[in-house]
C-alpha cells in the first residue's frame, strides 16, 4: 500500500508540475479568459480537458495490449524515458524565454465570444493537436506498464489526470481576470519550468535505470 501512494505521489507530482508550465493551451486559455472572460473559456478548458482524455485512453489500452517482456514494450519503454529527459532539459534550458512569452500573452480586452461549439473545438483542437500531450501521457504509462502496475490502477490515475487538467484550467481562467494571479505567475513561471524539469530528469533516468536492469537480468 505503502508503495502505490508513493508512486502516484510521484505521479501525480509530476504530472501537476508539468500543468503548471505555460504552454499552447494555457496560453489559450489566458487569451479567451481576457478577451471573453472566465464563464464562456471554461467550455475551452473542457475541450482540453477531453483531448487529454482521448491521449490518456490510448496510452494505457495500447500499453495494456503490449507484452511486457516483449522487444517492442520495452523499446516504447525507453523511448519514452528518453522523451520525458528530453522535455526536462528542454524546461532547463528555456525557462526565462517561458516567462517573457507569459508576459507577453496578457492582452486585455472585450470581445463577442464564439458559440459554445465553437469554443469547445477551439480547446480540444488545441490539446488534440499538441504533440506534447500525447508524447507525455504515453511516456509517463510507459513506465507504469513498466512497473506492472494493475490496469485498475492505472486507469485510476487517468481519472485523475483528467480531473486535475479540467479543474487547473477551470482556475487559471477563473483567475486570470486577477492582475496579481497573472504576476506571480509570471514571476515565478522559471522557478516552476526548472522544477518540473529536474523531476523530470529523475523519472526518466530511474526508468532507463530499472529497464537496464530487467535486459542485464535476461
Amino acid at each position: 500500500m505503502a508503495n502505490t501512494w508513493q508512486l502516484f505521489a510521484v505521479v501525480a507530482g509530476a504530472h501537476f508540475l508539468a500543468l503548471l508550465s505555460p504552454g499552447p493551451d494555457f496560453f489559450l486559455i489566458i487569451r479567451s479568459a481576457l478577451l471573453h472572460g472566465w464563464r464562456p473559456t471554461a467550455t475551452v478548458c473542457l475541450g482540453i480537458a477531453v483531448a487529454n482524455g482521448i491521449f490518456i485512453i490510448l496510452a494505457i489500452g495500447g500499453f495494456a495490449a503490449l507484452n511486457p517482456s516483449g522487444a517492442l514494450f520495452q523499446l516504447l519503454q525507453a523511448a519514452g524515458c528518453l522523451y520525458l529527459a528530453y522535455l526536462g532539459v528542454a524546461l532547463l534550458r528555456h525557462a526565462r524565454t517561458g516567462a517573457a512569452s507569459l508576459h507577453s500573452s496578457a492582452i486585455v480586452g472585450t470581445a463577442v465570444p464564439p458559440s459554445w461549439r465553437r469554443r469547445f473545438a477551439m480547446g480540444f483542437g488545441s490539446g488534440v493537436l499538441n504533440p506534447k500531450n500525447a508524447l507525455f501521457y504515453a511516456s509517463l504509462f510507459s513506465l507504469l506498464a513498466g512497473k506492472h502496475t494493475p490496469p485498475i490502477q492505472q486507469w485510476a490515475y487517468g481519472l485523475w489526470m483528467f480531473a486535475v487538467v479540467l479543474g487547473w484550467d477551470l482556475l487559471v481562467c477563473a483567475g486570470i481576470g486577477h492582475p496579481a494571479i497573472v504576476a506571480t505567475m509570471t514571476r515565478y513561471n522559471a522557478l516552476i519550468e526548472r522544477i518540473t524539469g529536474v523531476i523530470l530528469l529523475l523519472i526518466a533516468g530511474g526508468g532507463l535505470w530499472l529497464l537496464a536492469g530487467v535486459l542485464v537480468t535476461k
